[in-house]
């Protein structure tokens, strides 16, 4: 029988500490743990285990090292704008153009993708370096706002409108209700609408007007929580967030004071939907 490391009152806990060496989302490192994909110390860690400065913790046998003061760095955030046509995973059979290889490259961390956009839908995607914020912006209990613009072949009766933001619409798995949903006109036989929700499931638009025999033919992410995509950011390009905005972000996500008590006063970014300033870093990628 394998050891475990079970948890101790002592130190932060394990998945919050890879979470914040950009290992992946808190979520993602929960998973790990249960599955037996991490050690401290030579032992299996638990999930609920705790690790303090000199414990050695290995992540399919490869040392990670801690750093238990990671609160007191901001974490870097890039907006990028998909294109239709790339995936937002590292590893495809298929060998599609994924976003990551258009992103610059890290020493020591990865790029998180916080939410997902399937294949054939564009728009806003945000990557960053922190688990936990990206853990604070996916988890479905901290509820955070999605908004979409979605053309349909065909379009909403009123009573339909009222359904998907009232009673709702029944999937396979689940209800899904939209907190928004506007009429933005359309010509022939493509309608466009603006749509919000709250949660993050696999093609749950595409879905949801599916159910209602309502094909998709566009979909795009406009808005994630606070953050905007900038008109100007063209398909296929992005754009770094400044101190000030990232600032913003963990303070609207309620991170802990840790994460900004130990840095300079820059300026301070209001706490409103995020739009990069236009001397910030644009820049075109591949377009595979």
């Amino acid at each position: 029988m394998t050891e475990k490391i079970e948890s101790n009152l002592a130190g932060e806990r394990l998945q919050k500490v890879l979470a914040q060496a950009g290992i992946g989302s808190r979520r993602e490192m929960e998973v790990w743990i249960s599955a037996g994909r991490v050690s401290v110390n030579g032992v299996v860690a638990s999930l609920g285990a705790r690790v303090s400065e000199g414990d050695k913790v290995l992540v399919d046998g490869r040392h990670i090292r801690l750093n238990l003061e990671a609160e007191q760095a901001l974490p870097r955030v890039l907006i990028y704008h998909k294109q239709e046509g790339e995936i937002v995973s590292r590893d495809d059979p298929n060998g599609r153009a994924n976003v990551f290889d258009s992103l610059p490259k890290l020493r020591g961390q990865k790029w998180i993708a916080i939410g997902r956009l399937d294949f054939n839908t564009s728009g806003l995607l945000i990557f960053t370096t922190s688990g936990e914020l990206a853990n604070r912006l996916m988890h479905p209990r901290f509820e955070v706002e999605r908004e979409y613009a979605v053309r349909v072949q065909g379009a909403l009766t009123e009573a339909q409108m009222r359904q998907m933001t009232k009673e709702g619409i029944e999937l396979e798995d689940g209800l899904v209700r939209f907190e928004q949903l506007s009429d933005e006109g359309g010509e022939g036989f493509n309608h466009w609408y603006r749509l919000v929700l709250k949660e993050g499931r696999n093609r749950v638009v595409r879905r949801t007007f599916e159910a209602l025999e309502l094909p998709v033919s566009r979909l795009m992410r406009v808005r994630f929580g606070m953050i905007n995509l900038p008109p100007r950011i063209k398909r296929g390009m992005m754009t770094e967030l400044s101190e000030a905005q990232v600032r913003s972000i963990l303070e609207w996500v309620e991170l802990p004071a840790g994460y900004l008590a130990q840095l300079p006063k820059t300026q301070t970014a209001k706490l409103a939907r995020v739009r990069p300033r236009k001397n910030e870093m644009a820049r075109k990628t591949d377009n595979r």
